[in-house]
């Protein structure tokens, strides 16, 4: 329980010692003076949106504001060492406003040594667990520089999510961790909210996780994000790619442009030519267009998923189609795309007329448009396309063939 007079005695004592009046305070601060008057007759106490704000006015850390006193100079103190627990307890506790609630599967909440989550499913003969890592890549680096904090959350998400569904899996839930050099308190509210809105939006809860603050390793306004998935799957309905054939068809899933790979060639392009930046590409800047969050697939290949009409999935990073499908094509069949099919979004033809890059490092780096390559038999492909297409654009990009490399790449891109 905070002592209130303590605080706002010492709150009077520091202002004092800064020979500043309430009214110069509140000015610093500003707010009413009225509001310093109340904290300093112990009837109010300051919240936490001015908390490292009044410290940093008073030559105080967050820590003894909070304690109504000031620590012993010749004593070190983790507070000392850049990490303020009080503030960073006060900061958690307004996390947990922002965390999903209404998954009955979460079984507790923000504060406990770890997350519990019910895995009984009774309607499922075996279900198998299906985990994931990953982090957004040099697009964080970006997204902190020009703003996108709350975006950049659903392209951790989205990846993730993408990177388990193509195995047939249902996401469930995520634990997310935000390692800083100091901690922000609309940085990090903008952050958890960003992790936990992309969540929801793929039917799936945030469960916890945790804010790492070490400014011995991080430089302050610096933040690196990463985030755990665990999704459930029957074991009999896992795709793996096991049951391709040949004379099957390839669909592409369209992206929305560089989804979270490729970035960094994109800030190397940036470095070279910062007038880039403001060009405008399709009514969007150049940044605008990169910053786009990751296309989410699960709901649009969802219903496909149920009805057991897709034989294997790609999600297509880094490496881009022939290094992400090979994955999933068994030995013995080739996947032949044909080049002169894909749909290519405006952003890639600027990065690569701009860049001079060719075409072939082009598709090593980038999706290239096709954001999740979907294998189906012949007979089921115009409904797979129809059912994906509720969310984003599906078309077909090829068939399986015999051969011995699993992906030929064929025709030139229409560039």
């Amino acid at each position: 329980m905070l002592d209130t007079e303590k605080i706002g005695a010492f709150i009077a004592e520091k202002r004092r010692q800064h020979c500043m009046t309430q009214q110069q305070l509140a000015g610093r601060l500003n707010i009413s003076f009225q509001a310093v008057s109340k904290w300093e007759n112990g009837t109010a106490c300051p919240n936490i949106e001015l908390l490292a704000e009044l410290a940093a006015v008073l030559g105080v850390t967050a820590d003894e504001l909070l304690a109504g006193r000031e620590r012993a100079e010749e004593g070190l103190s983790y507070s000392r060492a850049g990490v303020d627990i009080a503030y960073t307890d006060a900061m958690k506790r307004e996390m947990a406003g922002v965390l999903e609630r209404g998954d009955r599967r979460v079984l507790n909440g923000l504060g406990a040594f770890a997350s519990l989550y019910d895995i009984d499913f009774p309607d499922m003969k075996h279900p198998v667990l299906v985990l994931k890592s990953e982090e957004p890549g040099s697009k964080q680096k970006l997204a902190v520089e020009y703003g996108y904090t709350e975006s950049i959350c659903h392209d951790m998400i989205n990846h993730l999510v993408n990177d388990i569904i193509v195995m047939g899996a249902k996401p469930l839930a995520v634990l997310d961790t935000i390692v800083c050099g100091n901690a922000e308190k609309d940085t990090i509210h903008a952050l958890v909210k960003g992790i936990s809105d992309a969540c929801r939006e793929n039917e799936c809860s945030l469960v916890g996780g945790e804010t790492s603050i070490q400014p011995q390793v991080v430089n302050a306004g610096t933040y690196v994000l990463t985030a755990s998935i665990a999704g459930i799957v029957e074991k009999e309905r896992i795709i793996d790619g096991s049951a391709v054939r040949e004379g099957e068809v390839v669909l592409a899933a369209a992206s929305n442009g560089l989804h979270t790979n490729g970035y960094s060639l994109v800030r190397l392009m940036m470095e070279r030519m910062p007038q880039i930046k403001l060009e405008r590409i399709e009514g969007l800047t150049f940044i605008e267009q990169i910053m786009k969050p990751h296309t989410p697939y699960y709901k649009a290949v969802k219903e496909a998923v149920e009805r057991k009409l897709l034989h294997a999935m790609a999600h297509i990073t880094g490496g881009g189609i022939a290094g992400n499908l090979c994955r999933v094509i068994p030995d013995g069949l080739t996947a032949r795309i044909d080049l002169s099919s894909l749909r290519i979004p405006a952003i890639f033809h600027f990065i690569r007329e701009q860049g001079g890059i060719r075409e072939d490092e082009m598709l090593r780096t980038f999706n290239c448009g096709a954001g999740l390559v979907l294998v189906t038999g012949r007979e089921h492909a115009e409904t797979v396309k129809r059912l994906v297409s509720r969310q984003c654009a599906c078309y077909e990009i090829g068939e399986i063939v015999s051969g011995q490399e699993r992906v030929r790449l064929e025709g030139r891109m229409s560039w």
